[in-house]
Parts: structure tokens; sequence; C-alpha cells
């Protein structure tokens, strides 16, 4: 477990601030989900892409439970899952944590380093 918290420790460096970037700065904005670019693929590739996704989300929100009690960043490794995993209602989860004020200028600090549009607030649009 103490190499999962580490790994994982070190790629939500990584693979939190470039999902934030790639977010295009109206993905918050619309009530419904926008549609994703790997529907594009082969059918059997796309349920292949689809099912490891889910599957690494579970691994990774199951392993940030485990994290509570072991070192590691558990909460943070639990979102991480969390984002991974489809599941119905996920787009309004997600527009709650941005929502939140402390949750949005963070996102937005990520993109204005970047050099990238900052995301528009849902409640403004």
């Amino acid at each position: 477990m103490l190499a999962v918290s580490i790994i994982t420790f070190i790629a939500s460096l990584i693979i939190i601030p470039w999902l934030v970037i790639q977010m295009p700065e109206d993905y918050f904005v619309s009530n419904h989900r926008r549609s994703s670019n790997i529907r594009r693929l082969h059918p059997a590739l796309y349920l292949f892409v689809r099912i490891g996704k889910n599957l690494l989300g579970l691994f990774l929100f199951f392993a940030g439970l485990i994290m509570f009690v072991l070192p590691g960043q558990g909460i943070l490794t639990m979102l991480i899952g969390i984002s991974l995993t489809d599941f119905p209602g996920k787009f309004r989860v997600e527009r709650w944590f941005i929502e939140k004020p402390a949750v949005f200028k963070a996102i937005n600090w990520i993109r204005r380093k970047a050099n990238k549009p900052m995301l528009i607030n849902p409640h403004i649009s």
C-alpha cells in the first residue's frame, strides 16, 4: 500500500493539473455532460477503455479508503478514483465541488499558470 500511496501521490501531482488544463472553459456551464472523445473509437476498443477506466477508478477509490489508516493521500486518491468512474449523477457531483469557492479558485489558479482561459463560473451563466 505504501508503494500505491507514493505512486498515486506523484501521479496526482501530474495528472490533476493536466486534466484541469484540458477542460474547456465552459465545461460546467451546461446542465448536461459533454460527449467523450473516446466514443469515436471502435465499439470494442471503446468498451475495453471504459471498463479499464472504471476498474482503475474503483481501485483508486478503495486504495484511498485504505489510506485513511495508512500513510498517503487518501482523499486525493479517492477523488481521482471518483473522477475516473462512471455513475449516474456524476456531473452533478462535479458541479457541486466546482461551485465551492476554494475549489473554483484553485482550479483557475492552475489554469492561469498554464496560460489557459479561466473556467466560467456555473453560477454566473
